[in-house]
Order: C-alpha cells, then sequence, then structure tokens
C-alpha cells in the first residue's frame, strides 16, 4: 500500500500569546510564522482565535466576514495577511480559527482558514461542535450562545505530502470526525485549539494520544498561551503525537513554537505491527466513513 505521507514534512505549532489588539495580534503572528518557516516548517499552525481573545463576549467584536470569497481587506484583514504570509513563506499556513460574521445569516462562526504556499485558500472548516460544558465549580462555558456550528468534515490535499483533516478544540473529543478522515486517507489530524485549566489538566494530552492511536495518524493540537491575566485561561501545552500514541514534542504555557518531522514510514510501520487496518469487522458494525457524510457546508 502506497505510504499516506508521501515526503517528510516539518510540521510547526505556534503557541501564540494574543491580547485585545488585533492589529497587534497579526503582526505577532507575522513574527512567529517568519521564524517557524526560517526554522524550516512546510506547514504552519496558528491557534484557535489567534487574532482575538476567546470568549463569547469577544466573538461578535472581531468577527470578520469571508464570504463571498475572496472577502475585501477591510472585511477580513486577517484573510489577506494569512494569505500574504503563506506566500512570502511559501508554507502551507493554517491560521488556527477566527470569529466569523456570515452577513446573509446573521450567524457567527469560529473558522480555520488553510492557505497555499502560493496564497491561494485551500480550505475552511467550521467547528462542527459547540463548546457548551457545565462542570460544577469548575466551569461553565457556552459557545452555543455566539456562535452556530459548521456541518462538514474538511479534508485537504497537500501536494506533495498527501491529505490531513482539520477540525477545531472540542471537535477532538467526538472520535466519528477522525475516523472519517483516516479512513479516508489523511495523514495528520490538526486540532487548534484552547482548552482550560480545568479541561486541559483532564484530557488535553488523552484526546491526543488516543484520536493518534485509535487511527494510526499524526495528531497536532495547537494552543494558545497561557494568559492568566485574561478572562478565558488557555491550558497551552501544544503537542504533536505519532501514529504509535508517543508525543513526539510538547510546549510549555507560554509563548512558544514546538516542531515535529512526519515521516511517512512511522505510519506504515505502525499498521504494519498492529494490522487493524485489515481486522475490522464491517460485517458486525459499520463502516462510519462509508455513510451519509457531509464534505461540504
Amino acid at each position: 500500500m502506497a505510504s499516506l505521507l508521501k515526503k517528510p514534512l516539518k510540521l510547526a505549532l505556534v503557541q501564540l500569546a494574543t491580547g485585545a489588539d488585533k492589529a497587534a495580534n497579526l503582526s505577532r503572528a507575522r513574527s512567529k510564522v517568519l521564524e517557524a518557516s526560517r526554522a524550516g516548517a512546510s506547514l504552519i499552525v496558528l491557534p484557535e482565535c489567534f487574532n482575538s481573545p476567546y470568549g463569547c463576549q469577544y466573538f461578535p467584536k472581531y468577527a470578520e466576514t469571508l464570504l463571498p470569497s475572496p472577502p475585501t481587506k477591510d472585511q477580513s484583514p486577517t484573510y489577506h495577511a494569512l494569505s500574504a504570509l503563506a506566500a512570502e513563506t511559501k508554507t502551507y499556513l493554517l491560521g488556527g480559527s477566527i470569529p466569523e460574521y456570515v452577513e446573509s445569516t446573521n450567524n457567527y462562526h469560529n473558522t480555520s482558514l488553510l492557505f497555499s504556499p502560493d496564497g491561494k485558500l485551500l480550505a475552511t472548516h467550521r467547528k462542527v461542535h459547540l463548546f457548551d460544558i457545565d462542570i460544577p465549580g469548575k466551569i461553565t462555558f457556552r459557545e452555543s450562545d455566539v456562535l452556530s456550528p459548521g456541518n462538514k468534515v474538511t479534508l485537504v490535499d497537500l501536494p506533495p505530502y498527501g491529505k490531513i483533516a482539520l477540525a477545531i478544540c472540542y471537535d477532538i473529543r467526538f472520535p466519528e470526525l477522525a475516523t472519517i478522515a483516516a479512513r479516508q486517507g489523511c495523514f495528520l489530524l490538526l486540532y487548534p485549539g484552547a482548552f482550560n485549566l480545568t479541561t486541559g489538566a483532564l484530557h488535553w494530552s488523552l484526546q491526543a494520544r488516543a484520536r493518534a492511536m485509535d487511527n494510526q495518524v499524526y495528531v497536532g493540537l495547537c494552543s494558545p498561551a497561557r494568559d492568566m491575566e485574561a478572562s478565558y485561561n488557555a491550558w497551552g501545552h501544544s503537542m504533536v503525537v505519532d501514529p504509535n500514541a508517543h508525543v513526539l514534542t510538547e510546549a510549555g504555557e507560554g509563548e512558544e513554537i514546538v516542531y515535529a518531522e512526519l515521516k511517512g514510514e512511522v505510519i506504515d510501520e505502525t499498521r504494519k505491527g498492529i494490522p487493524i487496518y485489515t481486522q475490522r469487522r464491517f460485517d458486525v458494525y459499520p463502516d462510519i466513513s462509508k455513510g451519509h457524510v457531509k464534505y461540504e457546508e
């Protein structure tokens, strides 16, 4: 079987420190992306809500209009900053997520933007599963008070490497997305995410390793840097996990870039040693990747 990852890929996760000034956030992101590019990364990832603070009270204020595409610079300065930066660095660049406003529906979304090395938009992913939780005495949060969910699985081909899947934060708790992506031939699952001090301590690393182990693919989680002065405290600890569920690299709490070399033979060797891909019993249970799966909004 041909390798899912056709050539080695250097992945960079930018654990960015963000604040209330969008222009300053974009400038800081630019500096870190340039640093990652100089270090040889071919795919660079920014965190969830990298151009704004994270919180329901901030989404409408910082939201940008992305449709019809391409938007004007006034409608989405972030879109144009990312596009120009991808072209300048000649890298694949994932703008972790930004708040998006859709005028035709009056809806807000939490949306990722992936650009190619020539600055073209390759894909968008709107967060499918909204972060609505209530852990008594710890944290209550309801994204659905402001945001609307996306409605598709997002798979993207990155010539000359192969296919990857995009999702955002809380999406990682739903293994169906990861299973579908892996069975459709993705070598990497990317989750920009802002887990908090409660859910991060509980499940951040566990979720990353579980998705990697279940599907025998690489997984990358990219968090904002932790800011204890902010209204929402991100967990940090951006990480890359290999198909055997080994943590290849992990950031601390502050602003940092972590790197990992992804290799196709690691996927191949993992699947040869533990051949679950030839052992599944679809005569006993269904293959969810063959069911009704939406790949378009």
